[in-house]
């Protein structure tokens, strides 16, 4: 069993770390942004279509899951995905991942806010402003990771956008819980954020995209390795590891699409990137530990 989660644990973190790498390969081979999106939720959708039948066949999915679906299709489909897409054309892979390591203290704020039941604690809060400081170092130090260019702070302020749409969409979610499946979910989620992203491409670039480009494989290894396969290894750990090592994948991400941002497309780690990134990671990382360690003590 262990070497499963482990291998679980990989599988989501490299899918997701290489997601914004391959997004960049896709736009040098001249998929657009909105092209990226589009596909890699219609593939996604497909994937998950197939992965359904073959495991138990297809139900119709009750009034739940099609609300918190219509609302994850806005929330965390077609808002991050065309964000990302557009980030990556003026920041470095690394750059446009490391905001997305604040998606916990985020919706930890917003549920504060709309769920009575989970307060914001001052270690969360702590972690949020160090984290947030981080941010600001990362837009604000003019370093984009690219070797010539770039727009750090429109990146950054994208990635934000990304970060809180996701929250938005986390809490909805939670406050729908145990009543829709993970999977009928998804589906609507990746099928309605699709359409919605063909809408919006066509409304501010006047098409849905220019059809086959050579950046095929990339948009395939976005849809599955990188979107289908992570999600599903994620909600598996989710049901056989504890919320907190589960939530470890997180932390791991913005490193990996870093490193591979280096070794792949020649990205460079600046000093805005380092001291930013790490502020980032410290405050969500110290925050999951000292609130873990804050639950222990009290259940002694």
């Amino acid at each position: 069993m262990q070497r499963r989660i482990w291998g679980a644990a990989l599988l989501a973190s490299l899918g997701w770390g290489t997601g914004t790498v391959v997004t960049r390969l896709a736009l040098r081979d001249g998929a657009s942004p909105y092209e990226i999106a589009m596909v890699r939720g219609i593939l996604a959708g497909l994937a998950v279509i197939v992965f359904m039948v073959a495991r138990r066949g297809l139900r119709r999915p009750g009034k739940p899951a099609v609300a918190v679906g219509v609302v994850m299709a806005v929330t965390n489909m077609a808002i991050p995905f065309v964000l990302t897409s557009v980030a990556v054309q003026y920041a470095s892979a690394g750059f446009v991942a490391l905001p997305s390591a604040l998606i916990p203290l985020t919706t930890a704020a917003m549920a504060h806010l709309f769920l009575p039941a989970e307060r914001l604690t001052w270690i969360k809060t702590a972690g949020l402003t160090l984290a947030l400081a981080g941010v600001a170092v990362l837009v604000l130090a003019g370093d984009s990771g690219l070797e010539e260019g770039g727009r750090p702070l429109l990146a950054g302020l994208l990635g934000l956008v990304s970060v809180v749409s996701i929250s938005a969409g986390s809490i909805v979610a939670k406050h729908f819980a145990g009543r829709h499946g993970v999977l009928e979910v998804s589906g609507i989620q990746f099928a309605l954020g699709a359409v919605l992203i063909a809408g919006a491409s066509l409304v501010f670039s006047g098409s849905v995209g220019a059809g086959p480009t050579a950046a095929w494989p990339e948009l395939g290894y976005l849809a599955v390795a990188a979107t289908f396969i992570p999600f599903l290894m994620y909600y598996w750990l989710i049901r056989h590891v504890t919320a907190t090592y589960a939530a470890a994948v997180g932390y791991v991400v913005p490193l990996i699409a870093v490193v591979a941002g280096v070794i792949v497309l020649g990205e460079q780690i600046q000093p805005g990137i380092a001291v930013g990134g790490a502020l980032i990671m410290a405050g969500v990382v110290l925050t999951d530990r000292l609130e873990h360690r804050k639950t222990a003590l009290d259940y002694r």
